[in-house]
């Protein structure tokens, strides 16, 4: 039973190595990656290899398999361990610095090309006999597996997770559905002739990139494995393992010799991969220094081939010694070749930024759910979302109400059913909206990244559970951390919102974006300009209105103007004192929005207004300067309307331009 509950561990361990997979890293740092990660195989393989040919006979299973346990120790010797060097990494700060994402990259490539070759040579132990016609049996049905997961498979693995969230309550059922998928893609890999480890490694892989997984569920699934599998794993692992044989001076100094010849392979060919890939000597050392360890793969490496046959119970000791060893060599060597490469100004502008959005409401923005109809309204609504979510690969949820689902009073939407040719013209119109706007986005993500698509998921209103406000408060129980209404009918008398507004985000607990267009974005929503005006004071809120405006502007290449307005009512002279006091803590709060704004390459002007009610600064700068976009942040207050502030009451009873509210 514990053996069992130890191997289940293993596809867990691989399951979780390969959720922190990151293709699109790989992709980002490409022929540096690729160079090293080929290299940094093939030279240590080499040499693992050559030594398997001239072992002695009492370190082998059996005087046949000596090419089986000659390919097994040189895929020991090759493979790196993607937990350890990313954790050193993480902890000296170079996570984010180029050199820090290549020795990263490679260490990904690596895993993966060599749980490729550990399934291959499994399923030739299995075959019991190494032969053209095996060799190429493994190979042809490893990469079939492989091209069939990264296509059809990665859409089924999708589907399935987005299944599993729309129809259960709770993440709970995201796990088990989780651990489904990978169960099921280790037992293909098993009926295919090829070891489980694989089936689960992919699993992790196209998990990790389902636009549904939130952080939370992650952890989860994380606190899981490494509270329960991974200890049992490790116990069963350490009970295998006899350190005794030590005491033999033979045996002691082949351990020595393995050890050394590990770390100069490995070190050669991570060393040389760099100079391939055009990296300076300095850091092609720190990336050699860091590639060494090998940490908890090579204790699976190492289980699997003593399962397997490849290895004896000695030999099986010597590369657990030799992981642990390579794995405490390698944290001071990586830190003392890191400490020799210096940050260059780009990376310094980069690293100042990431610091920023790690901070930021939009960068943190996981699923987004768009509430709106087919009016003009809707339609402007579903551009905003879209240019806010396409330079993200935000995924959004479009929820399309009929014309009228939320114009009715509150107390007829609950029995209210949306009519379903409305709804399907909504759906269309609403979804090709937002992916017209998130390519737009698309166009300006960064260059060193590989483009993200935008995941659109359309909701029907019956689906969702009702109508209007029945059918919002069943998606938003699903997680989502933004928003967005548009609506034909928005706004009363007074400057109220309509009431049915009010029942459609009542239930909805996290940020409101709610949007009401005027003049050229209800003539043309889908490509009317933009002259964006930001209200700021300091607040946490009007940051966040700052950082979506600036994500709009970025996208569409739009003017913004950031207004601060100084609220101070009292005698000219009193008024000029307190102005004066005033002015450094106003520009401190200007400056901020401009440093935002230049981290993304956005010009941005500022402006300060005194003495006036803030309702009025604002509207006064928008006829001035023409802006027909104002971005506002805005606190929900307490009651059965949704209500904003007199400021926001103001602007939306007499403000000429389109207003999207932004509202924690």
């Amino acid at each position: 039973m514990i053996d069992a509950i130890s191997q289940w561990g293993i596809l867990l361990l691989l399951l979780l190595t390969g959720m922190e997979t990151d293709l699109n890293l790989v992709r980002r740092v490409g022929r540096a990656a690729i160079s090293v990660s080929l290299t940094g195989i093939a030279v240590p393989f080499a040499f693992g290899a050559t030594l398997g040919w001239f072992l002695p006979e009492s370190l082998l299973p059996s005087p046949d398999k000596r090419i089986l346990t000659a390919l097994f120790l040189g895929t020991a010797l090759a493979i790196s361990s993607i937990k350890i060097v990313a954790a050193i990494v993480r902890e000296m700060n170079f996570m984010r610095r180029k050199l820090g994402q290549v020795i990263v990259a490679s260490a990904i490539a690596e895993d993966t090309i060599g749980w490729v070759i550990i399934a291959v040579i499994f399923s030739l132990a299995e075959a019991g006999a190494i032969n053209l016609a095996n060799v190429a049996k493994s190979v042809i049905g490893t990469a079939a597996f492989l091209v069939a997961s990264l296509t059809v498979g990665r859409r089924i693995v999708f589907y399935c997770i987005r299944w599993a969230n729309d129809n259960f309550e709770g993440e709970f059922p995201v796990i088990t559905t989780i651990l489904v998928i990978m169960g099921a893609m280790a037992m293909t890999t098993y009926f295919i002739g090829v070891h489980t480890v694989l089936g689960a490694f992919v699993a992790g892989v196209l998990i990790g990139e389902s636009p549904i997984l939130t952080k939370h569920i992650d952890e989860q699934l994380r606190g899981l494995i490494m509270a329960f599998f991974m200890p049992v794993f490790f116990g069963v692992a350490g009970l295998s393992t006899d350190l005794t044989i030590l005491k033999d001076p033979q045996l002691f100094a082949l351990s020595l010799g393995l050890i050394a010849i590990a770390s100069i392979g490995k070190f050669a060919g991570a060393f040389f991969g760099g100079e391939i890939g055009g990296l300076t000597r300095r850091e092609s050392l720190a990336l050699a220094c860091g590639m060494n360890a090998r940490g908890s793969t090579e204790v699976i490496v190492a289980s699997i081939g003593l399962s397997m046959g490849a290895l004896t119970q000695n030999l099986y000791t010597m590369i657990v010694v030799m992981a642990v060893t390579t794995t405490l060599i390698m944290p001071p060597m990586l830190r003392w070749g890191l400490s020799r490469v210096p940050i260059t100004k780009s990376e310094k502008r980069r690293l100042e930024r990431e610091e920023i959005e790690s901070k930021g409401f939009v960068p943190n923005l996981e699923r987004i759910l768009l509430a709106v109809d087919d009016s003009a309204n809707g339609r402007f609504a579903s551009r905003l979302a879209g240019l806010l979510a396409g330079p993200r690969g935000i995924s959004i949820t479009v929820l399309p109400l009929a014309a009228d689902s939320g114009q009715r009073p509150a107390r007829q939407l609950e029995d209210d059913v949306a009519n379903p040719k409305d709804e399907n013209g909504a759906t269309a119109k609403a979804q090709e909206n937002v992916r017209v706007a998130a390519e737009e986005g698309k166009k300006i993500q960064s260059e060193e990244e590989k483009p993200i698509g935008v995941d659109v998921i359309v909701r029907t209103v019956d689906a969702a559970g009702g109508s209007g406000g029945a059918a919002v408060a069943r998606e938003a129980a699903k997680g989502y951390d933004l928003l967005f209404v548009g609506l034909e009918k928005m706004h009363a008398k007074n400057g109220q919102f309509d009431p049915s507004i009010s029942h459609v985000v009542r239930t909805f607990d996290g940020p409101l974006a709610i949007v009401v267009a005027h003049l050229d974005h209800l003539i043309g929503p889908a490509r009317s300009s933009f002259r964006i005006l930001v209200p700021v004071t300091g607040t946490e809120t009007t940051r966040r209105a700052a950082e979506v405006a600036i994500t709009i502007a970025r996208v569409v290449n739009a003017p913004v103007t950031a207004l601060y307005v100084s609220n101070v009512r009292s005698s000219p002279r009193r008024q000029y004192n307190q102005r004066m006091r005033a002015l450094p803590h106003e520009q401190a709060i200007l400056r901020n929005i401009v440093e935002l704004a230049d981290q993304y390459d956005v010009e941005i002007k500022t402006t300060m207004r005194a003495g006036v009610a803030p309702e009025d600064a604002i509207l006064t700068e928008v006829k001035r300067n023409k802006h027909d976009l104002i971005v506002l942040g805005v606190n929900r207050r307490t009651g059965e309307q949704l209500f904003f502030g007199d400021t926001a009451r103001a602007v939306l009873d007499k403000a000429p331009a389109s207003i999207l509210f932004l509202a924690t």
